[in-house]
């Protein structure tokens, strides 16, 4: 088949839905390299509790951006689009169809539509707010966000104080919801895009979270976070599955608490992803048993519209 423009394949979806074995599969169908997009599988530091995926699966495609930074440097979305689009345009020299896939919404977006503008704003707003999640934790973030923009409240990842206090400093510099600022007309992209969709009911994405989190905690997720106990405060460890085993070695939680925590947590992720996924009408949905066979004939036809 001959493509007459360059097609990025973005597979998406709820965490521990099967996004990972689909995307392997379709880069060895169309000979493709993997783009990850996983804001959370970039830091060398975080295996297990990134679920990084497999070395068999890591040898079975050519993967991109996967542990290829440090938790001491840090590493934003914008940097990310810029990083991504110049190993895609690389990489479209090679194959005009392309494998891009994870469960961060900000960051394919980021790479699909192009990054908001946000205007600058007092940084005494972020010395405040640090300080009071420091004070009263972020429960009272959250609270501050939901009154002053509910639709922000309802779509970010509402256990990352990070996003909640970028969301906070706009809202309160601006004296207006940072919501408003997103989705305005961007830069063209010069290549098609064809988003797929995994998907299935709420209790099946639920029980296959926890079955996860079980498998973790079994692989050694209580040692990894140990190591990384030191370095708590950095910005690429305020996430689910080392955050609340933090608080396990801060005797804060107990064991099967804490462990609780990171699946209730993942559960909240999980809803929030399909929140913002399916704000795209144009996403081909699937359910997550469906043969890989057809979904790659549906991505062919779409290519074939596309082209």
């Amino acid at each position: 088949m001959i493509q007459h423009k360059n097609t990025l394949i973005t597979i998406v979806g709820p965490t521990a839905i099967g996004k990972t074995a689909l995307s392997i599969k379709l880069a060895n169908h169309f000979k493709s390299d993997i783009i990850s997009c996983d804001s959370r599988q970039f830091y060398k530091e975080m295996t297990i509790g990134t679920a990084v995926p497999e070395p068999e699966e890591l040898a079975a495609a050519n993967h991109h951006f996967i542990q290829n930074r440090s938790i001491f440097n840090d590493y934003n979305v914008g940097q990310f689009e810029r990083d991504a689009l110049a190993k895609l345009d690389d990489l479209f020299i090679e194959n005009s169809v392309q494998i891009m896939v994870g469960g961060s919404g900000l960051y394919v977006d980021a790479v699909l539509k192009g990054l908001d503008y946000f205007p600058e704003v007092d940084k005494q707003i972020r010395i405040d707010l640090t300080k009071e999640l420091e004070e009263k934790g972020i429960e009272s973030l959250q609270e501050k966000l939901k009154d002053l923009d509910i639709e922000t409240y309802n779509t970010i990842a509402i256990e990352n104080p990070h996003r909640i206090m970028r969301a906070l400093e706009i809202c309160i510099g601006t004296n207006t919801p940072y919501s408003t600022f997103k989705n305005k007309p961007k830069e063209s992209r010069n290549f098609n895009s064809i988003k797929v969709g995994l998907t299935a009911n709420r209790e099946i994405i639920y029980s296959r979270i926890n079955q996860r989190v079980d498998l973790m905690i079994k692989n050694g997720l209580l040692e990894e976070a140990k190591e990384l106990f030191e370095y708590k405060n950095l910005n690429a460890l305020q996430t689910v599955g080392y955050r609340e085993l933090f608080s396990y070695f801060d005797d804060d939680f107990t064991k099967e608490f804490a462990i609780s925590e990171i699946k209730k947590n993942t559960r909240r992720f999980a809803k929030r992803q399909i929140t913002w996924f399916k704000k795209d009408e144009k996403t081909l949905w699937f359910d997550y048993k469906t043969d890989s066979n057809q979904i790659i004939k549906t991505i062919e036809e779409n290519i074939i519209n596309e082209g």
